[in-house]
């Protein structure tokens, strides 16, 4: 993929991201950094995101939705870069194949803060399916959960 391929790639994925997923945009999902090598998506604490009212925490399917999304970018941007896809349609198609098979996710602290940063990393590509590992972070870097994905690729 050429380096401007790339960026127009990039810049559409964080579009889709940010403004096409409705869901994502419910819960107020920010790309912070994207690359084909790595991504942090941010979100800020809102009344309608705790899911404990006594202690006003981040509910923890909040928790599990920011991981699932970083997951499924992370396997895909993986995928991308292990196929070397530089056809429009071939990532489309990819995209399209994407979901979720499994995910386990680790709470280690309570969703306690005012901004959320989210990142993954690949821990295997295969031809059919992708493994990461993803943590979530809080404005003070105080690790609230990790979690490890495996998505169908093709």
């Amino acid at each position: 993929m050429t380096v401007d391929n790339q960026e127009k790639f990039l810049h559409i994925l964080q579009k889709v991201i940010e403004v096409r997923i409705p869901f994502n945009q419910l819960l107020g999902f920010k790309v912070e950094r994207l690359s084909m090598d790595e991504i942090c998506i941010s979100f800020s604490m809102q009344p309608n995101l705790v899911g404990h009212f006594v202690h006003g925490i981040l509910h923890g399917g909040v928790i599990a939705s920011v991981l699932d999304v970083i997951g499924g970018v992370t396997a895909f941007l993986g995928v991308t870069r292990k196929l070397q896809l530089h056809n429009g349609d071939d990532i489309v198609e990819k995209f399209s194949e994407l979901a979720t098979i499994d995910m386990r996710i680790d709470y280690l602290r309570p969703g306690k803060g005012e901004q959320f940063f989210a990142t993954g990393s690949i821990l295997r590509t295969g031809s059919r399916v992708a493994v990461t590992r993803m943590e979530l972070h809080n404005q003070e870097q105080i690790l609230i959960a990790v979690g490890t994905g495996t998505y169908i690729v093709s």
